[in-house]
């Protein structure tokens, strides 16, 4: 009986060093792709947040492309979001509403030679007050 009792602990002993190295290495990779990516999407986020709080803005659908650019860039600017070149923003008018296209991508170096690529695609079509 005792003898079972101590074959069964040994078959028990945890988790090896190379099992270890593992999960230790795949942690920190994922932990790397959150720190390296994680930003992107939080200014992506404010993006849209920025964009669809022009819903409701007076004289919206009277104001020029550039006009309702400069408009989100100040907004954008207020949010601290840099790097967002108002270029990536098309303002088109249809009758009575606002159609706004966002399209950019956001690059980021991973490591040496290894680079991301994330592409953002958004759509709006608002009415002003």
């Amino acid at each position: 009986m005792k003898k079972n009792s101590l074959s069964s602990m040994r078959r028990q002993s945890g988790a090896s060093a190379l099992v270890i190295m593992i999960m230790v290495l795949f942690f920190g990779s994922l932990l790397t792709l959150v720190i390296k990516l994680g930003p992107a999407y939080l200014d992506d986020i404010t993006i849209q947040e920025a964009l669809e709080s022009l819903e409701g803005t007076e004289d919206l659908s009277e104001m020029g492309p550039s006009q309702v650019r400069s408009l989100i860039n100040k907004r954008l600017s207020v949010n601290n979001v840099r790097g967002f070149d108002a270029k990536n923003i098309s303002v088109e008018k249809n009758g009575e509403f606002v159609v706004i296209n966002v399209d950019y991508e956001v690059r980021n170096n991973l490591f040496r030679n290894v680079d991301t690529v994330i592409h953002f695609q958004h759509e709006y079509e608002m009415k002003g007050k």
